[in-house]
């Protein structure tokens, strides 16, 4: 573990490799006082203040800093910001810290929102340039800086997630970097100091594990404990094969293929019908007449042959052609601009999703009514129906909005108060059913979910923006540091069909592969009955043997693996094998995402490794072992998932490159 100060003269923290200096106070977005803040000591660290100008006249801003203990050792420093003096009644959207100058940095990680809003490593060169994603600019939560000279790196993160949102907005400034750092207030009443959440910031020798000890950080700060369980989610979903053109009888005949790959040995737990069951969203306690037995007894069917029954719901949506609007238009949230309903989305050319709804609400949980509904909703589907599996979607549609846009019945909480009111109520009335939340929030609901999705939808193609490969190669890697610390990760189904998509043998063998090796949740949606015999053993080797598994990336921000003039095409992936007849073997998984092919010696000492005394592929066929590193020859998007005989890859340090 590497340290992190703060030079009280330079007023600016410093890593071994990464310097930021240049504080200043951010109020609504803008800069509003001049000059260096007072600086004093406390009990504990430091404390600074400035006197603010502009509309917060009379106004303080104060950082108080303080070491903190960071999860396996070391210390960070822990930075508390307030607003003091502020009269009641000032309008506060957002205040924080701006930091002008960072130096030395190579990347910094842009943290997405929630499971569709991609996370990836940005160099600050990609900042301005003409066409480029805005997103490049702004991200959530934590940012990690990776420095352009030197190793490890440094983490800047918020502890809590359960009442604001917090944004972090990069700039170039000259040959360095620079970013504020905000707390989204969201106009709620004040009296008396404004007091963003905790935030670290710590130096770390890695990149992988500093994420990770975030994560335990931001676990040991959660009013709820983190649901994390040693037994993998597991199962078969409906979409990605069926998508919305279910009926009873094809769900029947899904069920009858998955109960006999589970009595062959496959380790599948959950059965989860998606959507297509119901005539409308908002409607969900009406059902499509495809079901005519109506859904309790299609999960009684499930409950019987073995599986945890699921059903899939988007409780924040509400559609403009549902009987639930028709009844109830004041349920909904309103725009503050033209007083009408706020549409999430809109349909208005054909494609409506298989229903008759041009535009999406979103249901007002303030508003008591509407409120009482959703608690029946998810009452009746549990106790009632017997569901004890849900996949709820599109929940960001609950946090997108803050009161510059919406208006909600209740006035005065921030977007994620009324967030986590639909949260909480949905884990008080579902009980100890397993929860995956999709389109959902990061690490708002830490404590409540069992899962969340990591990335967007997969597609049957390889590249393109949306619905293909790409997006998941990016969002698994940076995103893997939170499985199994603030709840199970859900890369999405894998594919295993030999038809009806455009993927190679090898892709889908390399996508398979690199989500199910990262040891969250696994589903399939592929009749299973129908897998070929080649693939069969694949979903056995990623099921094992139903034991959540933690996955490392080795290179995760490791310039020095890059190729010449590009990102490094290849990913690492880490597997320990801590059961069964396996322990202490590990498996390796070399991943070509190049569209040419790569030839490649990596030193043991690089992967953290001692050479094995054996080598076999997944399928068992022995390998040559090589003394001096492991021989990487892979076609473009082939894949090599090899198991290495070790006693002692736990006691062998990670060379630096």
């Amino acid at each position: 573990m590497t340290t992190m100060r703060f030079d009280l003269e330079e007023i600016a923290f410093h890593s071994p490799t990464i310097r930021l200096a240049g504080l200043r106070p951010l109020v609504n977005g803008e800069l509003i006082a001049a000059g260096d803040p007072a600086v004093s000591a406390t009990e504990e660290g430091w404390r600074l203040a400035w006197e603010l100008n502009g509309p917060a006249t009379g106004a303080g801003f104060v950082l108080e800093l303080k070491a903190c203990e960071l999860p396996g050792g070391g210390e960070g420093l822990e930075i508390g910001c307030h607003l003091t003096g502020i009269q009641t009644g000032t309008v506060i959207d957002s205040f924080g810290l701006r930091i002008e100058a960072i130096d030395n940095v190579r990347a910094y990680l842009r943290s997405g929102y929630f499971s569709w809003d991609g996370s990836f490593y940005v160099e600050p060169q990609q900042l301005g340039v003409a066409g480029a994603d805005p997103k490049l600019a702004t991200g959530y939560a934590l940012s990690q800086l990776l420095p352009e000279s030197g190793e490890g790196s440094v983490v800047i993160g918020f502890l809590r997630h359960d009442r604001f949102q917090h944004r972090f907005r990069f700039e170039p400034q000259g040959a360095s970097l620079a970013v504020a750092i905000e707390t989204l207030w969201d106009r709620i009443p004040h009296d008396g100091p404004l007091q963003s959440e905790p935030l670290v910031i710590f130096a770390h020798a890695g990149a992988e594990e500093a994420l990770r000890v975030w994560a335990r950080l931001v676990a040991a700060a959660s009013p709820h404990p983190p649901r994390v369980s040693e037994k993998r989610i597991t199962g078969w979903c409906s979409w990605y094969n069926l998508y919305a053109a279910i009926t009873e009888e094809n769900i029947l005949e899904h069920l009858e293929a998955a109960r006999g790959a589970r009595d062959g040995g496959l380790r599948l737990r959950v059965f989860q019908i998606d959507d297509g069951f119901t005539p409308e969203m908002g409607d969900w306690l009406d059902v499509k007449p495809q079901f005519p037995r109506g859904m309790k007894a299609l999960l009684a069917d499930i409950e019987a042959a073995g599986f945890v029954p699921g059903l899939w719901i988007a409780p924040f949506l509400v559609g403009n052609r549902s009987r639930l609007f028709r009844e109830h238009p004041d349920w909904v949230v309103r725009d503050r601009d033209g007083g009408g309903p706020l549409a999430y989305m809109t349909f208005y050319g054909e494609f409506r999703w298989h229903k008759r709804s041009e535009e999406y609400y979103v249901l007002d949980v303030t508003h008591p009514e509407a409120e009482a509904y959703i608690r029946d909703v998810f009452r009746t589907w549990r106790h009632d129906w017997g569901c004890r599996y849900f996949k709820t979607d599109f929940m960001n549609a609950g946090s997108d909005y803050g009161p510059d846009r919406a208006v909600w019945r209740e006035a005065g909480l921030t977007r994620i108060e009324v967030w986590m009111r639909m949260a909480r109520l949905i884990r008080e009335e579902i009980g100890d059913a397993l929860w995956l939340g999709c389109g959902s929030p990061l690490f708002v609901p830490v404590g409540l979910v069992d899962a969340v999705r990591i990335g967007r939808d997969i597609g049957v193609k390889w590249a393109g923006a949306d619905r293909s490969a790409q997006s998941l190669l990016r969002d698994q890697t940076t995103r893997n540091f939170a499985n199994g610390i603030l709840w199970q990760s859900d890369p999405d189904c894998v594919l295993l069909r030999d038809r009806f998509h455009h993927l190679t043998e090898a892709q889908v063998e390399s996508l398979a592969l690199f989500a199910g090796l990262a040891g969250g949740v696994l589903m399939t949606s592929d009749h299973l009955g129908e897998i070929s015999p080649n693939r069969r053993p694949l979903l056995a080797l990623l099921l094992g043997d139903g034991v959540a598994g933690n996955c490392d990336f080795p290179f995760l921000g490791d310039a020095s693996a890059s190729e010449a003039g590009a990102a490094d095409p290849l990913i690492l992936q880490q597997v320990g094998q801590n059961s069964g007849a396996a322990r202490g073997s590990m498996v390796v998984n070399a991943f070509n995402t190049a569209d040419h092919a790569i030839d490649r010696r990596i030193p043991w000492a690089r992967l953290g490794l001692s050479p094995p005394s054996s080598i076999r592929d997944w399928r068992g066929e022995p390998l040559e072992i090589e003394p001096t590193g492991l021989r990487l020859q892979l076609g473009p998007h082939e894949s090599a998932c090899l198991i290495l005989e070790n006693g002692s890859f736990s006691g062998v340090e990670k060379a630096p490159a």
